[in-house]
């Protein structure tokens, strides 16, 4: 059986926004401010920009590949079942936080008294752990019911999710701004460094990050040469205007007192325990306007809630991607009566469940972003590689000057995740070397021959993973130990980019091996050219 292809150009889009703007409005532009002041404005506008061009190299391979969970597809197509496998296991890692950290986000502004102590320090009660497991458990459900109806859901979800953010922040605006915040304080406090550091560590790439759920149910849409670039970007471009708008309103509505002792050590005042635990209530709150809060926790409760939905759809897609690539086991594979991977939605839901038990709220964020960035990586690759691969291949949408867009996007991935920092860096090492474990004893307990594994495919993995964990302990951000300043050390990891892309270009398979691993793996729809 395979999947169903349900999901048009509007449920794609809102697939994109719904997956953007999920907890992130709620806390990301008091993050941001904190550590660029006002200029988080600019730290939005970059990480908009970069996320749309790694958008775009996955919107030209996913549109010709439309496969589930392409992120750990794409991969195996241009460098084979190492390198996917290491990509596929650091994504699907990133993504079982996801949901865990929207629910608990949530949860934050449904009832706080499900918290020990303050409610932004994300620690449940085992009351409240009980709540996260059942809410986990109703998005398997939705998740099982089918694609159809999970796009239904999420179409009403996001119409709530659009209106919220985009209403508040006008109201903010007009009734309760003041200019003198973008100035009186120094618009950059931290200069450049600080604008980029708010870009991965400020909450700006965990927001936009969520477009990689449409390149993840790239195997259900209609007409994916058309419907897939064209939902990115116009979901991209829509979220990144309400994420520039409520950075505006936050700044422009706080009291003046609130930021006198700057950015960094900002004390914001607000009516309630909730609004305290929750920066946008506090400036919500000033505003004194009762139907403007109860617009403010509804969407609250929204907002998180379709992310964790879509988020539970993608991981599903995910998981069944890892089973073809051979890293889980086959029985993944095999689909419910209503075409939906059910059985890696309840792996992934025990996952989920781990998560919210085991691990505290910040570890799960430290893991989402760093783990499902390094994975995007695999987009600019493989938008060259097959180029070459597949040149034959009828391209509906071929991203312009690839050859000069590629590189840049596998540079600014990779700049993401060394602007998080080496307290960030240090755990994705660590998941990694447990993916590269249990794919070893997978290898060993199947008794295939090394000489059967595309391990020269992967050797770029080698400098990349290595350059990059050196530049972060060396370097000067998050933790490093600030041998080599800034900004040479992001000068340093520029070039070690540029030259693992064109390691890792060289590397890629020989155009047989793709065509055998595409015949294998893909079932086109009727849409879309064969090989």
């Amino acid at each position: 059986m395979q999947l169903e292809r349900t999901i048009g150009l509007l449920g794609l889009t809102f697939v994109v926004v719904s997956g953007i703007i999920g907890s992130g409005w709620l806390f990301a532009p008091f993050l941001a401010s904190q550590v660029a002041g006002p200029a988080a404005i600019i730290s939005w506008f970059i990480g908009g920009f970069s996320i749309l061009i790694l958008a775009l190299c996955f919107a030209e391979t996913t549109s010709i590949l439309p496969v589930a969970g392409a992120i750990a597809k794409l991969p195996h197509f241009t460098h084979g079942d190492v390198t996917s496998s290491v990509l596929g296991w650091s994504a699907w890692v990133g993504y079982n936080t996801a949901a865990p950290i929207e629910t608990i986000a949530m949860l934050e502004y449904l009832d706080p008294w499900l918290f020990k102590g303050a409610a932004q320090d994300g620690n449940l009660t085992q009351s409240g752990i009980l709540v996260a497991w059942a809410i986990l458990a109703f998005f398997v459900v939705v998740n099982a019911w089918g694609i159809s109806a999970f796009v239904r859901a999420n179409l009403w979800i996001t119409v709530v999710k659009l209106l919220v953010p985009t209403v508040i922040p006008i109201v903010i605006i007009f009734l309760h701004f003041t200019p003198s915040n973008f100035y009186s304080s120094g618009f950059a406090p931290n200069g450049m460094k600080g604008v980029f550091t708010a870009v991965s560590t400020g909450g700006v790439i965990f927001a936009f990050i969520g477009f990689r759920h449409a390149i993840d149910l790239a195997g259900e849409v209609k007409r994916p040469n058309f419907t897939i670039p064209v939902a990115l970007t116009s979901g991209l471009i829509i979220c990144v205007v309400i994420y520039v708008l409520l950075q505006i309103a936050f700044i422009g509505g706080l009291n003046p007192k609130e930021i006198e002792n700057g950015w960094a050590d900002m004390l914001l005042q607000g009516k309630g325990a909730k609004a305290a635990a929750v920066p946008m209530m506090s400036v919500v709150a000033a505003l004194g306007i009762g139907w403007v809060n109860v617009m403010l926790y509804t969407g609250a409760v929204v907002a998180p809630f379709g992310g964790g939905l879509v988020a539970t759809g993608s991981m599903a897609r995910l998981g069944y991607a890892l089973s073809q690539n051979g890293f889980f086991p086959k029985w993944l594979e095999k689909l419910s009566t209503r075409g939906v991977p059910l059985r890696a939605l309840v792996m992934n839901f025990v996952f989920g469940v781990a998560v919210v038990a085991f691990i505290s709220f910040e570890e799960a964020i430290a893991f989402n972003g760093a783990a499902i960035t390094i994975s995007l990586c695999a987009g600019p690759l493989a938008v060259v590689a097959l180029r070459k691969q597949l040149p034959d291949l009828a391209r509906p949408f071929r991203l312009p000057a690839v050859y000069i867009i590629a590189p840049v996007s596998f540079v600014v991935a990779t700049l993401i995740v060394y602007w998080g920092g080496w307290e960030t860096n240090w755990r994705l090492g660590l998941v990694i070397g447990v993916g590269l474990v249990i794919f070893a004893i997978k290898t060993v307990w199947n008794r295939v021959p090394v000489s059967h594994l595309d391990l020269p495919q992967a050797i770029w993995l080698i400098p990349y993973g290595v350059g990059l964990l050196t530049f972060s302990y060396l370097g000067d951000f998050g933790g490093g130990t600030k041998r080599l300043v800034y900004p040479w050390d992001t000068i340093g990891v520029v070039i070690l980019s540029l030259g693992v892309f064109v390691i890792a270009y060289r590397c890629r398979l020989s155009n047989e091996a793709t065509a055998r691993y595409c015949e294998k793996y893909m079932t086109l729809p009727p849409d879309v050219t064969p090989l």
